[in-house]
């Protein structure tokens, strides 16, 4: 089975990239996702969360007000926190759902669709972390996906989808995209990129292309183990 990971910044368009690559016939699980049902009230990463930043995060109805507390993260420079938190278990869950795919179908083409892959790899060794499930989530991975577009448009579709306007909303979608690697030092670490400059015929071409790349790339076993 090859194991990919598609990634990119906020508003490059991974969401579009990846139901292409599912009509394609890809498996395909999106971290966020994940992310979300283990912060839902009762579960290990809701509870931890709770403890470590504070019942501040938690609304009325005891579940998680995500905008404020990755306002909270942001802000107050927690993010490395809040992610030390999620990711390990996103990533067990990634695990849990590749051996699942891999028994069901050992030729398929798995793809994990996340924001963070190579972020989230460059601050655990910024931290002398080499060792850990945050140190080689890369290494977890045969291939890498990046999509990239022009930051102005990333922007507009991030406040497109948030409900968000003007300086704030603007000025909070910068903060997330400085927390993130510039689309140039991420293509670099690509095995392949795509460019989503808003042309989605252009976009479907490049999908199209790289599905073919990357059967025949499992045709050939070029594939890990995790």
């Amino acid at each position: 089975m090859l194991r990919v990971g598609l990634t990119g910044g906020l508003g490059s368009g991974k969401s579009t990239v990846a139901a292409m690559l599912r009509s394609l016939g890809a498996e395909v699980i999106e971290s966020d996702e994940l992310g979300r049902t283990m912060m839902e009230p009762g579960q290990p990463v809701y509870q931890q969360i709770l403890r470590v930043f504070g019942p501040q995060v938690a609304g009325p109805d005891g579940t998680l007000n995500r905008g404020a507390l990755a306002k909270l993260a942001f802000s107050q420079g927690r993010m490395h926190e809040l992610n030390a938190i999620i990711h390990p278990a996103v990533i067990e869950a990634q695990r849990t759902w590749m051996d699942e795919v891999a028994a069901r179908n050992p030729n398929a083409i798995a793809v994990i669709v996340s924001a963070l892959i190579l972020e989230v790899e460059r601050d655990a060794q910024a931290r002398g972390d080499y060792t850990s499930v945050l140190a080689d989530w890369r290494n977890r991975i045969d291939c890498v996906v990046v999509v990239t577009a022009p930051d102005d448009l990333k922007i507009a579709r991030y406040l497109a989808r948030t409900g968000q306007s003007g300086p704030a909303g603007e000025a909070d979608a910068r903060s997330r995209l400085a927390f993130q690697m510039p689309d140039a030092e991420k293509a670099s670490r690509a095995n392949y990129v795509l460019v989503n400059d808003g042309d989605l015929a252009s976009l479907r071409t490049q999908v199209e292309t790289l599905w073919a790349e990357l059967q025949a790339r499992s045709n050939a076993g070029d594939s890990g183990v995790l």
